[in-house]
């Protein structure tokens, strides 16, 4: 009862791996205020990440997002067809030139990406020298463990020992700890792999905001007019984040 109260309901009926869904999930972020103050404030620092010069700005899994309104020049994409995208592209074949694209952005993607090595294989492929990988992604903490393993729909996993998971569709398919298992708990056999990348940022942060907003499924439990209060709150817990935080804003720049 108590999970059917706190269901959004438009959420109510949606089936994950439905276009649909992610369409009802845009409509859902935009009419949530607190939530899509969240999503403002993670595209913003996206978008700085993006260096200067040539090349293309491509986000991944746009579906449900709106980052075309705050820049324009950044390429949207959807692994299936949904309104509001500029292509329907997988990350892990994507149609551009060798050195073409100077970022790839994404939101909540990289842990659902099955074969994240031929994503890691195919973004050196075509990222330019100088470019970046950045992302926000779920991360690994003893409050996280919690949140994303008890709180959560998808599979959170950090003691799996393989980064790829079984395929069961694009959206249902994750395994939410594989940010933190490729980019911390193996990063010797990331550098291996791809020695010509470096972590340029690595920041844990949100503990709270996200679980209160109620995400894309859920509904608000703290109205739009007190995100302010709660980012304060959060930067009160800036000594002890990586015990807190459940997301992460990750920069990984291809060196010249």
């Amino acid at each position: 009862m108590l999970k059917r109260l706190l269901t959004h309901p438009l959420a109510r009926e949606a089936r994950l791996d439905d276009p649909e869904t992610t369409t009802l999930r845009r409509r859902i972020i935009r009419e949530k205020p607190f939530l899509e103050r969240i999503y403002t404030q993670w595209y913003t620092s996206l978008l700085e990440t993006v260096p200067p010069g040539p090349g293309i700005v491509l986000e991944l899994g746009s579906g449900a997002g709106f980052i075309k309104e705050l820049s324009a020049r950044c390429v949207t994409s959807e692994v299936f067809f949904v309104p509001h995208v500029d292509l329907v592209c997988d990350g892990c074949r994507q149609p551009f030139r060798d050195g073409s694209v100077k970022a790839i952005l994404m939101t909540d993607v990289f842990h659902h990406i099955p074969r994240i090595t031929d994503f890691l294989l195919e973004a050196n492929r075509c990222v330019r020298p100088g470019g970046v990988i950045s992302m926000i992604e779920p991360w690994v903490s003893p409050w996280s463990r919690f949140v994303w393993g008890k709180l959560h729909h998808e599979p959170f996993l950090p003691d799996t020992p393989n980064w790829h998971f079984q395929e069961s569709g694009p959206l249902s398919g994750a395994n939410g700890a594989l940010p933190w298992i490729v980019l911390e708990r193996d990063l010797r056999k990331f550098s291996e792999l791809m020695p010509n990348w470096r972590i340029e940022t690595l920041r844990p942060f949100m503990p709270l905001k996200y679980l209160i907003s109620g995400g894309v499924s859920l509904r608000s439990l703290m109205p739009g007019w007190s995100y302010e209060f709660w980012t304060l709150f959060e930067a009160c817990l800036s000594p002890v984040m990586r015990f807190v935080s459940t997301f992460a804003h990750i920069t990984l720049v291809k060196n010249g």
